[in-house]
Formats: structure tokens, C-alpha cells, sequence
């Protein structure tokens, strides 16, 4: 126990302790601005030059965001200004410089994320001229177009699955946007030509899409979570780790608020997802009445992407493929997606893919016949195709192919029944992986030429 006496004689000690101490407790003071239920200024770490999220003049939406908060709170709205590039995070909300990150991926690793405010996607951004011809990654034309993205976003791993690498344009990842805006250049680069899509971050390809100097139109691009393709992701705002009061004091300002947010966003037209990722604020040119009565003119039939197959085509795997082809002797259709020939229009030296394809021996190829939205010179030539290798039979049996994963043999598979009337007809979803891996042999083939084969038949 303290006697009275040895009490006296600490007094001396800790005044001088108080003192040494002033500064430091000043100081944490300082730095507990975050969890400070009156606080008088609402400090947010921004870029001064990234539209449409921020900028110095407060022309973004999220500096309309940050004076929507301000005024809730009662607080002067203060800005820390820095490049978002690597070590954002670092030198402005953990060195205690600013309180609030306006803008930040759901789950990021370095601040405490608040509930999200809104979800968006990445989108493919093209000419509006060019609609029926760039406006999908599966467009016949995808493999001879110059495809901008960014690179190790999202979009890249998805242009590789669609087997289009050797289109990318790749822009630079980390850089100062005090000097260059590498998703904004991109859609300018569509607008100037100088690409054919440009794959960005929903918001930013949106707001520039808008202020080009041509028409542009864009389109939320569709990943694949179950194989690790996400394209829209939920954002939030960050704070530091621990300051659990006012974590929940910008929680409860993103509730209250939720309807004014979501009209600055549309103000900017950001693309923004339901619960169900569909997009609750559709530009013109995605509204259903535009898209129905477009869908005759810019294409003679359009079929789903995915899903299981339709009980009018039979599904094989490699060994009851291998069954088929030593019993009935079926037409094998491989539908791999192939260049085709630049039009005159778009100028010599394009880049476009040899058309030469490894397959199943005795198959044939007919390229991009399974896009989604077929133009009406494919339909013909699909239907002119099989006319002259079936020789007008429509029970001849088929068996459609492309690559596992390949989402064009069932839509080709299920375009030859339902549209075209042929009755018996097969899909092997696996692919000439598939029978590759079986350690069955390969042959290079081009695309079957109708016109040839009735020269050479007469």
C-alpha cells in the first residue's frame, strides 16, 4: 500500500512526467479524430486528378458523397490529396493524415471497409457504329480487333479464356495520375480508332464514354465466379483498423442515405448492379424495347451462352464419341471461333489469326457459327455449310465441338435443331481438350469453303 508520505513524494515525479507526456497525448488526441463523436472536420484521403471518383475542384461523385457526409456530420469537409498508386493507403489514412477512404474495394486488406454503397462491373466500351461488329467478346470480329485493357485487371484473365490474347493492347496498372489516366486513354483510344474495344472499370468507361468525340456505347462485361472470373465487385469506404465508432458512424450515414447516394451515382452514370447483378440503370441502347426491335436487322438468331443442353441434343462424352464415330458416322462440326477476313473498311496490316485449327480427324470447321448473335452473312453460311456436307439430309447425324468451356458448340449445337430443323444432332462439350487428353490424335485443318465444295462436287 501508498503511504500518505511516499504519495507526497511522487507528486514531483509525475508532474514532470506530465510534462515529458503533453505532446504525445496531444498528439494520439490528434490522431483519434476518427472516433471522435463531434468532431469539426471531415478529413478524406482523395486523388486531386481522377474523375469521375475525385478531383481538387470537387467535380467527382465521390467529393459529392464526401459533402453529403460532411453536411450529416456537422463537420468542414478537409481534403489529403495523393495519387491512388501504390502506397495510397500507407501515406495518407495510416499515417493519420485524413480519417475516410471514399472509394475502396469490398475487403480490402488494408482498411476496415465499411458496408458497401454500391456495385458496379467492368465494361466493354465500342464505337457505336460498330455495334453489330465489336460490341462482344464473342462477336465473329472479336479476332481481328485490337482490345484495350488494363493490365492485371479482371478483364485480361477474361480475354485469355476467350483465347484472345494476341489482341491485347495492354495499359499500364500502377501510374501517377498527375501524368497519365490509363483507363480513360484507352476509351479514348476507341473513340480515336485506335481500338476496336476497350475493357475498363464500369464507372470510369461510363463517364468517358460519354464526353467522347464519337458515339461510344458500352456493355457490362459477364464473368465466371465459379471459375475465379468475376467482373462486378461491391465498393465501400475504409477507415482504420479498430475505430469501431465511427466505423459505425459512416455505416449509419450509408443507410440513412442510400437514396441520395445511389442519384449522385446515376447523376455520373455508373453502372450499378442489383442484388441479382443486373444493372438497375440501363443506357439506351441495353433497354429491352431498343433491343428487340434491333435484334432482326443486326442478326438473324440469337442463342444463350451456357446452361445445361436442351433434350433435343444429346450430350457425349469421349467414349460414347468414340462409339458414334465407328458406328454412325456422323458429321463432327468444330466451331471454334476463327478469324475472318479484315473488311476493305478497316484498312490493310489489321491484326487477324492465320485460319488453320487443330481438331478431330475428319471434322470440319466452321468458325464462329456459335457466336451469341449471329450476322445474317454467317447464318447463311452456316446453313449452306451443313446444306452441301449433309447433302440436304436433315437426319444426318452431327456432332457439334469446339474447346472445353468453349460456350460456342452448344449455341451451335442447339442453333441446328431448333432453328435449322436437324434431328439428330450430338454436343461433346469437351472439346478437342477433351479428346487430346485421351491421347487421341489431332489433325490441322482450315474452314470448310461451301463455294469450293460445290466446284469440287461438280
Amino acid at each position: 500500500m501508498i503511504t500518505r508520505r511516499l504519495f507526497a513524494s511522487l507528486l514531483p515525479l509525475a508532474g514532470a512526467l506530465a510534462l515529458v507526456l503533453a505532446p504525445w497525448a496531444a498528439t494520439a488526441q490528434e490522431r483519434s479524430q476518427g472516433e471522435l463523436r463531434t468532431r469539426a472536420f471531415l478529413r478524406v484521403c482523395a486523388d486531386p486528378d481522377n474523375l469521375p471518383f475525385s478531383n481538387r475542384a470537387g467535380e467527382g461523385f465521390e467529393n459529392r458523397i464526401a459533402e453529403l457526409l460532411a453536411a450529416d456530420l456537422g463537420a468542414e469537409l478537409r481534403y489529403t490529396w495523393h495519387p491512388q498508386v501504390i502506397g495510397f493507403i500507407r501515406n495518407t489514412l495510416a499515417a493519420h493524415r485524413c480519417d475516410l477512404v471514399m472509394g475502396i474495394t469490398a475487403g480490402h486488406e488494408l482498411v476496415s471497409n465499411t458496408r458497401s454503397y454500391y456495385r458496379s462491373v467492368y465494361v466493354l466500351v465500342y464505337r457505336a457504329a460498330d455495334r453489330d461488329k465489336f460490341s462482344s467478346l464473342d462477336s465473329p470480329l472479336a479476332r481481328i480487333a485490337r482490345i484495350g485493357a488494363v493490365a492485371n485487371t479482371p478483364p485480361v484473365q477474361l480475354i485469355r479464356w476467350k483465347g484472345l490474347e494476341d489482341n491485347l493492347v495492354p495499359y499500364e496498372l500502377q501510374v501517377d495520375t498527375r501524368i497519365t489516366h490509363p483507363a480513360r486513354q484507352a476509351v479514348m483510344d476507341v473513340a480515336a480508332g485506335r481500338l476496336d474495344m476497350a475493357l475498363v472499370w464500369g464507372p470510369i468507361g461510363a463517364y468517358w464514354a460519354k464526353r467522347a468525340e464519337v458515339a461510344l456505347e458500352w456493355v457490362p462485361l459477364e464473368g465466371d465466379r465459379r471459375r475465379g472470373l468475376p467482373m462486378d465487385f461491391r465498393i465501400s469506404m475504409g477507415v482504420r483498423y479498430g475505430e469501431k465508432e465511427w466505423l459505425d458512424t459512416v455505416n449509419r450515414f450509408v443507410r440513412k442515405r442510400r437514396r441520395e447516394i445511389e442519384a449522385i451515382l446515376r447523376d455520373y452514370g455508373v453502372p450499378l448492379l442489383d442484388r441479382r447483378g443486373r444493372l438497375i440503370n440501363p443506357p439506351p441502347w441495353l433497354a429491352e424495347p431498343e433491343r428487340k426491335s434491333q435484334a432482326p436487322a443486326d442478326a438473324a438468331s440469337v442463342v444463350a451462352a451456357s446452361g445445361p443442353a436442351p433434350e433435343d441434343v444429346t450430350v457425349l462424352d469421349t467414349p460414347a464419341l468414340v462409339r458414334l464415330l465407328e458406328g454412325a458416322a456422323p458429321l463432327v462440326i468444330d466451331v471454334y471461333p476463327g478469324a475472318r477476313e479484315p473488311p476493305p473498311e478497316r484498312g490493310p496490316g489489321r491484326l487477324w489469326l492465320p485460319p488453320e485449327r487443330a481438331t478431330l480427324p475428319g471434322a470440319v470447321w466452321l468458325p464462329n457459327v456459335g457466336a451469341e448473335v449471329l450476322p445474317a452473312d454467317l447464318h447463311d453460311y452456316f446453313v449452306r455449310a451443313l446444306a452441301v456436307l449433309t447433302g440436304g439430309r436433315q437426319e444426318h447425324p452431327l456432332v457439334f465441338l469446339c474447346d472445353r468451356d468453349c460456350p460456342f458448340s452448344r449455341r451451335a449445337a442447339v442453333r441446328a435443331v431448333r432453328e435449322l430443323g436437324y434431328r439428330r444432332v450430338h454436343w461433346y462439350p469437351e472439346g478437342v481438350d477433351g479428346w487430346r487428353e485421351a491421347g487421341r490424335p489431332l489433325v490441322r485443318v482450315r474452314p470448310f469453303d461451301p463455294a469450293t465444295a460445290d466446284r469440287e462436287a461438280s
